[in-house]
């Protein structure tokens, strides 16, 4: 069976289609060869992605869209999650383990996908965020 390459889904700015996210990133890490506890923190990393693109980049607004594609090489699981808020300063995140924060119910997003995958890069600017987010494939250490 041939691995995918390339697949692109386009989200209305609505919680409810974080599932869909996330179902979506299962699927595309099955289909590149990752175990299941693999493909558990690959899919958690993109659904905290997902829920601050839609919640804080888009401000759950009806006309803002999410994209999120995933590409697989040979070497690595690649995943860009875009939204068309108005960007924000990412030295201004919040520690999510300082002591002031650790009951927050929020906050930990970014915290959590560097915590799952390899390389965690963000672009911000006035047009949205990007969050690209990769993982090695397994022997690709």
């Amino acid at each position: 069976m041939l691995t995918p390459t390339h697949r692109a889904v386009v989200l209305e700015s609505r919680v409810e289609n974080v599932d869909r996210a996330e179902t979506a990133a299962e699927e595309f890490a099955a289909a590149a060869g990752f175990d299941e506890p693999e493909r558990h923190r690959i899919a958690m990393a993109v659904r905290e992605i997902t829920v601050n693109a839609i919640t804080h980049g888009n401000r759950c607004e009806a006309g803002k869209k999410v994209t999120i594609d995933f590409s697989v090489s040979p070497q690595e699981l690649v995943i860009q999650i875009r939204d068309q808020g108005e960007g924000f300063d990412a030295s201004g995140l919040p520690d999510p383990l300082a002591p002031d924060n650790l009951l927050r119910q929020s906050g930990r997003g970014i915290f959590l996908a560097r915590a799952f995958m390899d390389d965690v890069q963000l672009l911000s600017n006035a047009n949205g965020t990007e969050v690209r987010m990769s993982k090695h494939r397994p022997g690709n250490v």
